[in-house]
């Protein structure tokens, strides 16, 4: 019996060489490195007989078990619709993921192929043309995808209610005043959103901010980390890369031109799908203080205190932004 239970453990690198050597074919020994920990456990794999992979050890989070099944399933379709993505490798028992015992329970992990290529460069307009028109690949192939049994849907309860949610009850915000405005912009933009009533679906890619992506020697953008991926607003989707480019104090607006001019390139966007990227810039961010909001007790208040200071941005964000608008 343990003292201390403990809410996150990480694997020691040489438990996860030999759980790989066990579950996996690559052919003699593998060496690991544990490349970052956080939100997932990530780790490079090399094996003794060639070969780079990635191996990743989902966290337990608020929103529940990580959906790999949906997820390494969506993968596949995508890697045979010819979309540039990281494929997951099949165990020796020919499945796409598997489970391994923590001290924290049962945690889901996946083996990718390693992508080749470099990282995108922030203010390089090809590299967001290119990360522009991987999406919209994907886009035109979640057509011939099934969604049915998807553990989770992108939708206003799941960006944003949620989140406000969490950011609540973690009392990282100690202040009255900054709760309540908090809680008024989330009520405004969901208000908005709901508005529209014609927005496109689609299952997304969850995280394209621009930089789980790797440019290969065509110029072509690969993608990788779609554990945020499952169905939902297409908007926000592309709204996660203006996101990227404008939040905590950038304004890489050109780069979010040239990603629209690749998305275009390969698929149209409606009027009002492109109106709401607007204003779902406000959910993605409520979305990420609402995934910090709930480590508080793993990481520690003063880790995720930033939430507390985001009322400037969000407020900015919708007076420069967004009055004035459709709706």
């Amino acid at each position: 019996m343990l003292d201390f239970r403990p809410s996150y453990s990480t694997p020691d690198v040489s438990a996860v060489e030999l759980f790989i050597e066990k579950h996996y074919a690559l052919g003699g020994k593998v060496s690991c490195r544990l490349l970052r920990r956080g939100l997932n456990d990530v780790y490079l794999v090399e094996a003794d007989k060639g070969g780079r992979y990635v191996f990743r050890i989902s966290h337990h989070r608020a929103r529940g078990p990580a959906d790999v099944k949906t997820e390494t399933s969506f993968l596949m379709h995508l890697s045979a619709s010819g979309v540039p993505v990281a494929e997951p490798v099949p165990t020796r028992d020919g499945t796409l993921f598997v489970h391994g015992l923590s001290p924290e329970g049962q945690r889901p992990a996946v083996l990718f192929d390693a992508i080749g290529g470099r990282e995108p460069y922030p203010t390089g307009l090809a590299d967001a043309a290119a990360n522009g028109r991987t999406l919209a690949l994907l886009h035109n192939a979640a057509e011939t995808f099934s969604s049915d049994g998807a553990l989770y849907r992108l939708d206003l309860e799941h960006l944003l209610h949620r989140p406000m949610a969490r950011i609540r009850n973690s009392r990282i915000v100690e202040n009255a005043g900054i709760l309540g405005e908090f809680e008024r912009i989330a009520e405004r933009t969901s208000q908005t959103l709901l508005a529209f009533g014609n927005l496109s679906c689609t299952y997304c890619h969850g995280d394209c901010h621009g930089f789980n992506s790797r440019i290969n020697d065509a110029g072509d953008a690969v993608f990788f980390d779609f554990d945020d991926s499952g169905p939902g607003y297409l908007a926000y989707d592309l709204s996660v890369f203006l996101w990227g480019n404008v939040s905590f104090g950038r304004r890489l607006t050109p780069a979010w031109d040239a990603f629209l001019r690749g998305y275009r390139a390969v698929r149209p966007i409606t009027a009002h799908d492109f109106e709401a990227t607007m204003w779902f810039v406000v959910v993605r961010h409520f979305w990420l203080m609402g995934e910090y909001a709930s480590r508080t007790q793993e990481w520690g208040s003063e880790t995720v205190s930033w939430i507390a200071h985001q009322t400037e941005f969000l407020n900015n964000w919708e007076r420069e932004q967004l009055t004035g608008r459709l709706f």
